[in-house]
């Protein structure tokens, strides 16, 4: 999925950065008012107030919970399939797991796409069980309504994710299925995300016709997911095609050889004064000990060094470590292109051994795509 990036950290859980999107503050409100100001109000009439906004503030995070929850099971999933798992990130429109590659084979997928709706089915049984035994026992009221919704909201999320369209998860089910039949993964992913076009404009539809009849919040909310389906299963697309693209070619065939770099040691100051580092790029290699690759200085990282400190701190301090960055020159170069959109340097140090090769840049991987798309044999091609 494109990229989201989350407003503020919650953390880390088994080992995965959570983050949070200002975005889903709007989520929370519509729950928060949709509950206190009209679901609970009507079911449990003549409360104190002050119990209707509690109930519907704790049901909110609860929800968002079982949202953290279906991604942090496709994300523990991904890695005991091979996959690595950037961070998670919750926003509007529920949440993101941003995977480092796709899956290796037709059943990793299937696993990894299965799993996010199987918890928040099994999410919605338990809290269903769980207001059937309170409602059982005695009258638990808000209680009750609380998590009836919640065992409600859960199963709904897992039916519409189950649906056979990109980016859902039942369009990477149905991505699975076509790719064990055909053994194409590019074939595979046209179907699903034509699928996923398809439903996107089915729910814009819907939408209008809902507007059109009066119930304008809803019908405007169908819109918005329909158009979200519709751009995603696009992009989901376009990627496909460039790995297609892509496939077989190293990542020494693009890179820049021998890029001119900054000795660890260097200070802000000299590095943002010096005239090898002025007016070229925007972000340099860092080597120590000769040819040693140790990270990444960013023109725009250095910058927010405050002046009365660039004397005194080396760009080091400052730089984005190697870990983050390196890839080797036999790489395939399509397997390096979602590692590039994820990152916020867009680019990655290639090396060899410890010592550095070369550096690749967003603009590198798309001279060598134009050059490709120009051939005659990728515009004869067909899928």
């Amino acid at each position: 999925m494109a990229a989201v990036r989350a407003t503020f950290s919650l953390g880390r859980v088994a080992g995965i950065r959570i983050g949070v999107h200002w975005s889903v503050l709007v989520i929370f409100v519509l729950i928060l008012v949709g509950l206190a100001g009209g679901g609970f109000r009507e079911a449990h009439p003549d409360r104190p107030v002050w119990q209707y906004w509690l109930a519907s503030a704790v049901t909110a995070v609860v929800f968002l919970l079982s949202l953290l929850a279906h991604e942090i099971s496709h994300a523990l999933v991904a890695r005991r399939n091979g996959v690595s798992v950037d961070d998670i990130t919750l926003w509007l429109l529920g949440g993101v797991a941003r995977l480092r590659s796709e899956a290796s084979t037709p059943g990793a997928e299937l696993r990894i796409a299965g799993v996010g709706p199987l918890v928040s089915l099994v999410l919605g049984a338990l809290f269903a069980l769980a207001a059937g035994l309170l409602d059982g026992a005695n009258d638990g009221g808000l209680v009750v309504g609380a998590l009836a919704w919640l065992a409600g909201i859960n199963i709904l999320l897992a039916v519409f994710n189950a649906l056979p369209a990109a980016p859902l998860d039942g369009g990477r089910l149905l991505r699975a299925m076509v790719w064990w039949k055909t053994g194409s993964p590019l074939r595979a992913t046209v179907v699903a995300t034509a699928a996923g076009r398809v439903l996107g404009w089915a729910l814009v539809g819907i939408g209008m016709y809902l507007v059109l009849a009066g119930a304008a919040f809803s019908g405007i909310w169908l819109v918005v997911i329909g158009w979200f389906v519709i751009v995603m299963a696009t992009v989901e697309g376009g990627q496909a095609k460039l790995r297609e693209l892509l496939g077989g070619i190293p990542v020494s065939d693009a890179m820049t050889p021998d890029p001119v770099s900054v000795p660890a040691a260097t200070t802000v100051g000299e590095f943002l004064t010096d005239a090898r580092f002025r007016y070229r790029h925007s972000a340099f290699p860092v080597v120590d000990n000769g040819n040693i690759a140790v990270g990444l200085i960013t023109l725009k990282g250095a910058d927010a060094v405050p002046e009365t400190e660039r004397a005194s701190t080396v760009v080091a301090r400052v730089m984005v470590p190697v870990d983050d960055l390196p890839t080797r020159p036999d790489d395939p170069l399509a397997r390096l292109v979602p590692e590039l959109e994820a990152n916020p340097a867009h680019r990655a140090l290639v090396l060899e051994g410890r010592d550095l090769a070369g550096i690749v840049t967003s603009s590198d991987i798309s001279r060598v795509t134009s050059w490709l798309m120009s051939s005659s044999a990728w515009r004869n091609r067909t899928f």
